[in-house]
């Protein structure tokens, strides 16, 4: 018995949506997929049959996400600034918001050819930018090792080996040089509020807790850096939306010269700490 594209699309759209926000939208990446075509191939084909290898590989990989296994892990990759990167459960799932970090690292007007990714896990802030500034040369850092790995398969990937580099580090512990630009996600979720996360069972708690206050980590990293981020240098950390007041105070400590401004995402919420040094 053969099945199309649109029947497999409709039997998984419905089984779906106990288990996800958007089961349409995720049912056409699971189909496309398994037959290694585009969404919009997807939609404008719903009269084609999967073959009985495709229809094993769909229904192997649907039944993975009703077990509870987050969509990007289960394709083993997620789209961040317009390029899939490779993933492993290891790792943070990029999100559309860590996009905001990249707008404004290349909208600087002085230069970065030095840039620091501190927490770098998949590497997709450290390729990005490695492909958006081609004469810049990045260091990315994590302390996970199994992160480091996932990282060197996107950098790999996107042959950007000759200008990023790995590092296994504490935040900054491992660098003593000077830096033009300095971006981290860190993790910054109370570590209270995991329990009642859904994200807190699918991705590592190592990407997520941020300690008691959720900005154990940014703080202690906002107290090395003025250290290794050279002067005109620029920093950028993701925050919590709850996270502004606390995280500017910290700032104005460790650059009492700054310029310090707070930059909201699409949804209108406090996303972003933009460190300038003069």
């Amino acid at each position: 018995m053969t099945s199309t594209v649109g029947e497999v699309l409709q039997r998984a759209s419905l089984q779906l949506r106990q288990h996800s926000e958007s089961p349409g939208s995720d049912a056409q990446l699971l189909v496309g997929e398994a037959l290694g075509k585009s969404r919009a191939w997807i939609l404008a084909h719903p009269e084609s049959e999967l073959s009985s290898d495709q229809l094993t590989e769909f229904e192997t990989s649907l039944s993975e996400m009703l077990s509870g296994i987050a969509l990007p892990h289960v394709l083993g990759w997620w789209e961040f600034y317009g390029r899939r990167f490779q993933l492993e459960p290891q790792v943070l799932i990029p999100r559309p918001e860590t996009e905001l970090l990249i707008e404004h690292a290349l909208i600087r007007t002085v230069p970065a050819f030095r840039i620091l990714d501190i927490g770098t896990g998949s590497g997709c802030i450290a390729v990005t930018l490695a492909l958006e500034i081609p004469e810049a040369r990045v260091t990315a850092s994590d302390l996970s090792w199994e992160a480091l790995k996932v990282a060197r398969r996107n950098i790999d990937y996107y042959d950007v080996s000759q200008q990023v580099t790995l590092v296994n580090s504490n935040l900054v512990d491992a660098f003593a040089g000077q830096f033009d630009l300095i971006c981290a996600n860190l993790p910054y979720i109370p570590s209270d509020q995991l329990a009642q996360l859904d994200v807190a069972r699918r991705e590592p708690k190592l990407a997520l807790d941020g300690g008691a206050s959720g900005t154990v980590y940014i703080y202690e990293a906002l107290e090395m850096l003025p250290r290794i981020l050279a002067q005109g240098g620029c920093t950028l950390f993701e925050i919590g939306p709850d996270q502004a007041a606390g995280v500017v105070d910290k700032a104005r400590r460790s650059f009492p010269l700054a310029e310090l401004r707070i930059e909201k995402d699409l949804a209108g919420r406090d996303r972003l700490l933009v460190v300038e040094r003069a």
